[in-house]
């Protein structure tokens, strides 16, 4: 019953809670004995409440009883990322300075999701202070891929991905700002949506009027990210950028007639160089969204001087979040963190006032080429898992990597765009590793995405391969 349980999608828990066929503190013992069988092989969840998530699923339990709403998410255990600020519990950021850092306050994202009845469990791996997309740190070590233990999961949001995939949670939060909702959903055959900017709004956010970092949801289904958004979607005072449309637009059936629906298919991006491992699946592919009557192209936005966009932005947020903290603390900061530190510390007032006219051209020419096309299909990533000893990819297709991050344009591209983009599973390489493809829609167009993404799930049916330790 319990790999049946909690393998089953959110919606399908959600509405047996609701119906009283199982009781939320059930659903919470049939998860918890998942996370003490799988989570010593793969290393997701590195935080665990469990007294206190008995007592919060018995609280459900007795609302229910007493005929209550506890909310969309009633019941279902969640485990938040261990960026994301969690009152009274630890929260570490993947840093040796934070390890025994307790906040008195819950992030926005958190805060929502508790609010809706979800059951807090614990706390998710990521790499220090979320930087890069594998998941390793020196408080908790690395989290290795379920699908293979010997790579990685992807990052940052990589312990978020490998819990879902295993079944220890049906949902999560994570957070993305170059790909950490994107990469690790794909790499581990789940679902990660970098909504538009806004859409979730956050908080606390030291950068509040910058797009590029966002809080989203992940989950192993479309529906099941639809779900989540109906809790942690809509406007918030204190974050200026929020988009005022309610959460409930999410709660909206995800059917859509899609025949004529133009479709740019962008297996590069324009020419980023994709491993064919990664290619070759992805090519596949183009036939489903055909079939299911959309106008597919070839066809690949004017992405020029993205590359630097993202790059400065993000030297530039990086001394501003973290540059007093290396003044403290460098000798127990990752170095590739002091290096993007240092990177923001050597700009120029011209060299951000450059970069801002960039994207706003950028923008503009985005904007024209999505009025003929509706969406861009692309790879979430440009190679498969690789080495979870190995701290990121140094070339591929034989062009070399300059920095710990460039290996992820194919996601930080798309960061930069102000659209919303979701991963989905796409299928395997022929040595079973998970590979996602990127659904990127108009600005805002968040639950178009998630209609595409719907009938492009419902199709494939990939999700369900699941990794074998989980059905054993």
């Amino acid at each position: 019953m319990h790999t049946d349980l909690c393998l089953q999608p959110a919606t399908a828990i959600a509405r047996l809670i609701r119906q009283r066929a199982v009781s939320a503190s059930e659903v919470l013992e049939a998860h918890l004995a998942r996370i003490e069988k799988l989570n010593p092989l793969v290393n997701a969840i590195v935080t665990l409440d469990v007294a206190g998530a008995r007592d919060r699923a018995r609280a459900i339990d007795e609302a229910l009883a007493r005929g209550e709403d506890p909310g969309p998410l009633a019941g279902l255990p969640v485990a938040h990322k261990d960026l994301a600020e969690t009152k009274g519990m630890r929260t570490t950021y993947g840093s040796p300075i934070f390890a025994d850092f307790v906040p008195d306050f819950d992030a926005l994202i958190v805060a929502r999701l508790k609010a809706a009845g979800a059951v807090t469990i614990g706390k998710t791996n990521t790499p220090e202070f979320g930087a890069g997309s594998q998941t390793f740190n020196p408080v908790f070590g690395a989290t290795r891929n379920p699908y293979d233990l010997s790579k990685t999961c992807g990052g940052s949001s990589g312990g978020a991905a490998v819990a879902l995939a295993c079944g220890m949670i049906p949902i999560a939060d994570g957070s993305d700002l170059g790909g950490s909702l994107r990469n690790p959903a794909g790499y581990c055959n789940v679902v990660g949506f970098r909504t538009s900017p806004g859409r979730v709004p956050v908080w606390p956010d030291p950068t509040p009027y910058l797009p590029f970092a966002i809080d989203g949801p992940m989950a192993r289904t479309v529906a099941d990210i639809a779900l989540v958004l109906q809790a942690i979607a809509g406007p918030d005072p204190r974050a200026p950028l929020s988009i005022s449309e309610p959460a409930s637009i999410f709660a909206q059936p995800l059917e859509r007639d899609l025949r004529g629906v133009r479709v740019a298919w962008s297996p590069d991006l324009g020419g980023l160089p994709v491993d064919p491992r990664v290619s070759d699946v992805i090519a596949a592919q183009r036939v489903v969204f055909e079939q299911l009557g959309c106008i597919v192209e070839e066809a690949a936005p004017d992405l020029n001087h993205a590359d630097e966009i993202f790059q400065v932005m993000r030297a530039f947020r990086y001394e501003l979040t973290l540059g007093e903290l290396l003044d403290r603390e460098r000798a127990r900061m990752k170095d590739t963190v002091v290096w993007n530190i240092e990177a923001g510390r050597a700009l120029s007032g011209p060299q951000v006032g450059r970069t801002m006219r960039l994207h706003a051209a950028l923008l503009a020419r985005l904007h024209e080429f999505m009025q003929r096309y509706e969406f861009i299909i692309a790879p979430v990533s440009q190679v498969p898992p690789f080495p979870v000893e190995q701290p990121y990819i140094t070339e591929i297709n034989g062009v070399s990597m300059r920095n710990y991050i460039e290996w992820m344009r194919s996601c930080y591209y798309i960061s930069v765009c102000n659209t919303p983009a979701i991963a989905v599973p796409a299928g395997f390489t022929h040595d079973g590793l998970p590979v996602g493809l990127q659904i990127i829609g108009r600005p805002r167009a968040d639950f178009s995405v998630l209609q595409l993404a719907y009938a492009y799930e419902q199709a494939t049916q990939h999700w369900r391969r699941h990794p074998q330790l989980a059905t054993v």
